[in-house]
């Protein structure tokens, strides 16, 4: 209460003033932004914020956010949601973050993003050194899948380099990634997300419209690119498998998985946390309808992260010890 009576003296004495959230999601096509637009209007009915979601490159840009635009004085918070390797760089100050951490906690971890690599049966692409030649998106430019993606690549085609070895590399959204693959005018593009992503659901659909069919790039557990992607990321890559019915493939995929979190500032008050985690977690059933993955977020699964290196904010930790999960 202390705490909160604090931060309503910063924000001008006003204690009906609540904390502007702004929540950095993904593109439109990602779950991440339906999911956060979904976590803000549960936050905005439950009242203690005043919070906005918005459009965003997704992972690392979030967290460059929520290092470099929250305000405290100002009761400006910037959260977000993104993938656990993206959010260890942070932490530790590597790649974009290199001399200057980002000060990140998580409140809650949300669902299992799937790797995919998509193209078509008739591209001829069936491994990673497919590729080679091809005309390839790996998502926006710095973000946290281009990392993987060159990770990946560099284990399957010695001396990598993306500018070398594609035909044509483009660095676009997955919704244009899978127009322009709809289209003839890609071959093959990187992405990262939970089951099903809406623009995979209509872009298999308009290839079977034109006769087609969608083909995933399997990434089997044992394999050279995902076990040097494991050890990239010791204890936050896994391995998991898209069914076949998500996309009517032909073949269940064997891939990578990755349990998105949500993140938030360590300045974010603990009052404020923790009636954040509790709405969200007060209306699991307003979320669960609103976004298809997001069944997977659930108070045994929000703790999944705990045992990682980013601790979860002191708030969150009150909210799920009084619910009976942090143990």
């Amino acid at each position: 209460m202390r705490r909160w009576l604090l931060l309503g003296a910063l924000l001008g004495g006003a204690l009906a003033q609540k904390p502007q959230v702004v929540i950095g999601t993904g593109g439109v096509g990602g779950v991440y932004f339906y999911y956060g637009t979904a976590i803000a209007e549960i936050l905005n009915k439950g009242g203690a914020v005043q919070a906005q979601a918005m459009q965003s490159g997704g992972s690392m840009e979030n967290l460059l956010l929520l290092r470099d635009r929250t305000d405290p004085a100002r009761g400006l918070y910037y959260c977000g949601t993104a993938l656990p390797d993206a959010v260890l760089l942070a932490f530790q100050g590597e790649e974009r973050f290199q001399g200057k951490p980002a000060p990140v906690r998580i409140l809650f971890t949300m669902y299992p993003n799937y790797f995919h690599v998509v193209t078509t049966e008739d591209s001829g692409i069936r491994v990673l050194q497919d590729l080679k030649g091809k005309r390839v998106s790996t998502e926006v430019p710095g973000g946290i899948i281009e990392y993987e993606a060159r990770i990946l690549m560099a284990a399957a085609i010695p001396g990598f380099d993306p500018r070398v070895h594609f035909g044509k590399w483009e660095r676009v959204r997955v919704a244009e990634s899978a127009q322009m693959l709809s289209e003839g005018n890609l071959d093959a593009f990187f992405w990262s997300g939970g089951l099903p992503t809406g623009s995979l659901v209509e872009l298999s659909g308009s290839l079977a419209r034109k006769g087609k069919r969608l083909f995933l790039v399997p990434l089997p557990p044992q394999s050279t690119p995902v076990q040097m992607l494991k050890a990239r990321f010791p204890g936050v890559v896994d391995t998991g498998t898209i069914p076949k019915s998500v996309y009517n493939t032909r073949y269940d995929t064997p891939t990578l998985t990755f349990w998105n979190v949500f993140v938030c500032p360590e300045s974010l008050p603990e009052e404020v946390a923790y009636a954040m985690v509790k709405a969200v977690f007060e209306n699991l059933s307003l979320l669960h309808t609103a976004v298809a993955p997001a069944r997977d977020t659930t108070l045994e699964n929000a703790v999944r992260s705990r045992g990682g290196k980013v601790p979860y904010h002191e708030g969150a930790v009150r909210y799920f010890r009084e619910r009976g999960v942090w143990r």
